[in-house]
C-alpha cells in the first residue's frame, strides 16, 4: 500500500475568486469616486421677487382673432376694415405701445397677414405675431 499520492496532479491556481474580487473593487472605486464639476459661465440672474411695475403709459395695441375669423380690439368686436382706422387711434393716444396680434390656431393666415399690413401702413414700427 502506497502511503504518498501520485506526483502526476500538478497545483493549480483558481484565478475566479480573485477575479471576482477585483471586479467589485473596480465597482467600488467608480461608485465612490467623487466626479468633477466643469464650471460654465457665471450668469448673474435679476431677483424676480420684486419686478418692476408695468409702465401704464406703454400699453401694447392687442389685435385678438378668435376661430370664427372675428376680430377684437378692446374687447370690442371690430370689422376688417375698421382695423387701420383703430389702430391708428390707440397709436395715436400711445406711441411708444406696439400692436400684437393673437390669432387662434383655427383663424385664417390671410386675415392675420391682412391685419398686420394694416398695422404696418397706419405707422406703427414695432408689429408682433402671437400665439
Amino acid at each position: 500500500m502506497r502511503k504518498f499520492k501520485k506526483q502526476d496532479d500538478e497545483a493549480e491556481i483558481n484565478m475566479t475568486p480573485m477575479l471576482d474580487i477585483v471586479f467589485i473593487m473596480l465597482i467600488f472605486f467608480i461608485v465612490t469616486a467623487s466626479f468633477v464639476k466643469e464650471h460654465g459661465l457665471d450668469v448673474n440672474k435679476p431677483d424676480n421677487d420684486n419686478p418692476p411695475p408695468p409702465d401704464p403709459d406703454k400699453k401694447n395695441i392687442i389685435i385678438k382673432i378668435d376661430n370664427n375669423n372675428q376680430i377684437f380690439i378692446d374687447f370690442r368686436r371690430v370689422d376688417i376694415r375698421s382695423v387701420r382706422a383703430n389702430i391708428e387711434r390707440l397709436h395715436a393716444e400711445n406711441p411708444e405701445g406696439m400692436v400684437v396680434i393673437q390669432a387662434l390656431p383655427d383663424s385664417h393666415a390671410g386675415l392675420i397677414v391682412e391685419i398686420y399690413d394694416q398695422a404696418l401702413l397706419s405707422g406703427v414700427k414695432n408689429v408682433s405675431i402671437a400665439e
